[in-house]
């Protein structure tokens, strides 16, 4: 059976560690794609992990390009082209010329790889992922954003940190957009099937909550140059993965909405199961009317977001 062929669009920090993951799951043969000034260093990279295949004993091909038509037939196709933040600046400060090459992108994508799986990560991913789904006109099973399943990790991971537990043990989700206004839901978090409520006091679980929202910035002012790069390449391969052996997994991430939590042609963080047809289904989580709330004041900031896309696309 022939391997399947996984697209990276965007060579940087991230598509590198994507590509060394695809590798290693040998998930498929993987092209890395960035802009001609820096087609060497995708090249690089591209050869550096394929001549690591052969102590890490796994079969992947790897290629670096700055041609499109290199990408031609994919399956997966993942996209991470764009500006990262800079200390001081919110996702949002991102959207003026992330715009725009994500409209490069979605045109080329839409000509080269009609049937692929595609899962957007340039920031502000909520309407970066519509903007790149109104180009192409894919069918919104076959379009996502890559968030909820990055910030489900980093709540996750604060809670084992907390309480000095095993992370596997730990149950989370994130509803909502890629940003400050995201909804951790503490009352469905559980530690080895206990409600994280009868194990923290509510004041630390309140500073958890936090943390999560802004773990992005907090790595952003850490590194000083650049955003995080290892937990969103290894999130988003999580759902390439899922979706090349349909595996079915329910993971959180940014799904075109149609009715579901009564929202109406958006993209939003909510769980979703993924599979050979993409995005499958998304699951609706009964919310309190506080969680509600907040959700939809995500969705608010979402909506902003969206109209700007809107008068450029």
């Amino acid at each position: 059976m022939a391997r399947k062929k996984i697209a990276l669009i965007g060579g940087g920090q991230i598509g590198g560690v994507q590509a060394l993951l695809c590798a290693q799951k040998e998930l498929g043969d993987v092209v890395v794609l960035d802009i001609p000034a820096v087609e060497g260093t995708v090249k690089g990279k591209a050869l550096d992990i394929a001549e690591s295949t052969a102590i890490g004993g796994y079969d992947a091909k790897l290629s670096g390009t700055s041609d499109y038509a290199d990408i031609e037939g994919s399956d997966v196709v993942i996209v991470t082209a764009g500006v990262p933040r800079k200390p001081g600046m919110s996702r949002d400060d991102l959207l003026d010329v992330n715009v725009k090459i994500i409209t490069d992108v979605a045109n080329q994508v839409r000509e080269r790889c009609p049937g692929a799986f595609c899962i957007i990560i340039t920031n502000p991913l909520d309407s970066m992922v519509y903007g790149f789904r109104k180009i192409t006109g894919f069918p919104k099973n076959m379009v996502c954003g890559m968030a909820g399943v990055l910030d489900t990790s980093r709540f996750r991971s604060f809670v084992s940190m907390e309480l000095d537990v095993s992370v596997e043990d730990v149950a989370a989700t994130v509803l909502g957009g890629h940003g400050p206004t995201m909804v951790p839901l503490p009352r469905l978090c559980t530690v080895g099937g206990i409600p994280l409520t009868e194990l923290l006091p509510q004041e630390k679980i309140d500073a958890i909550v936090a943390r999560t929202r802004e773990a992005g910035t907090e790595i952003v002012k850490l590194l000083g140059n650049g955003s995080a790069f290892f937990s969103p390449a290894v999130s988003s391969i999580a759902m390439a993965e899922s979706y090349l052996k349909d595996k079915k997994r329910v993971l959180p991430c940014a799904a075109y909405l149609e009715g579901e939590y009564d929202i109406n042609g958006y993209y939003l963080g909510v769980p979703v199961i993924i599979g050979a047809g993409g995005v499958e289904k998304v699951i609706e989580v009964k919310l309190t009317g506080e969680e509600r709330a907040l959700l939809d004041n995500s969705l608010n900031a979402v909506k902003k977001a969206v109209e700007e896309v809107d008068k450029r696309i």
